[in-house]
């Protein structure tokens, strides 16, 4: 089943993204009603938050989203619709327990979360292999970025190494100067002078 369909019939009611118990049925091949009554038989497996009724208001207010302004014949509901959250659509298939509504299930939870990841509805075949090239046109470019990343790193790497080699070196030219030096001269004559009467003391 074409996700775009799917995804065409997921409305945002209460600030989360349902589908109607109409739509539903009709992707189901049940009546509404049929629908219903299996949900209601199963109640307990279905929390507001996984199924809620809207109101006179939410209805109306959907209804010109969506398009439903004639009031002509078989245009009116005599009842309020349901409306399925993605956690209430995943408990449907169990409730119904056919074929059809496990398959139907599956492509109904892809459409979410094509939607939830911000991909693009796709309608037809050549749509799809456009897309498939602009990805792959996507991935060169990301290989070509990481491996001019990867160079530049190495070339960084380098340049650290020969500062520290730098720094090494001059450490060690610093610590040198800096050692005391044996005295040269009258200063080294004295000291041993000094040295020999102190021994010849002992």
């Amino acid at each position: 089943m074409e996700l775009a369909v799917i995804q065409s019939k997921i409305y945002e009611v209460r600030g989360t993204k349902v589908m109607l118990d109409r739509d539903l049925a009709a992707l189901y091949q049940v009546t509404t009603g049929n629908l219903n009554k299996a949900v209601k038989r199963n109640i307990k497996r279905f929390p507001p938050d996984f199924m809620f009724q809207l109101t006179a208001e939410e209805w109306e207010a959907l209804r010109f989203q969506i398009g439903i302004i004639k009031a002509g014949r078989g245009e009116h509901t005599k009842y309020l619709p349901y409306a399925f959250t993605e956690q209430g659509l995943a408990m449907l298939s169990g409730v119904l327990n056919s074929d059809i509504a496990i398959n139907v299930n599956i492509s109904i939870m892809r459409a979410f979360v094509a939607i939830r990841q911000g991909l693009p509805q796709v309608s037809n075949s050549k749509e799809l292999e456009d897309l498939k090239a602009r990805m792959k046109s996507l991935e060169e470019i990301s290989e070509e970025t990481m491996a001019a990343i990867s160079d530049l790193s190495e070339d960084t790497r380098k340049e650290f190494d020969d500062i520290y080699w730098a720094l090494s070196q001059l450490a060690a030219k610093q610590k040198k100067i800096s050692k005391p030096q044996s005295p040269i001269g009258y200063k080294a004559i004295q000291n041993r002078r000094n040295n020999e009467e102190s021994a010849e003391k002992e």
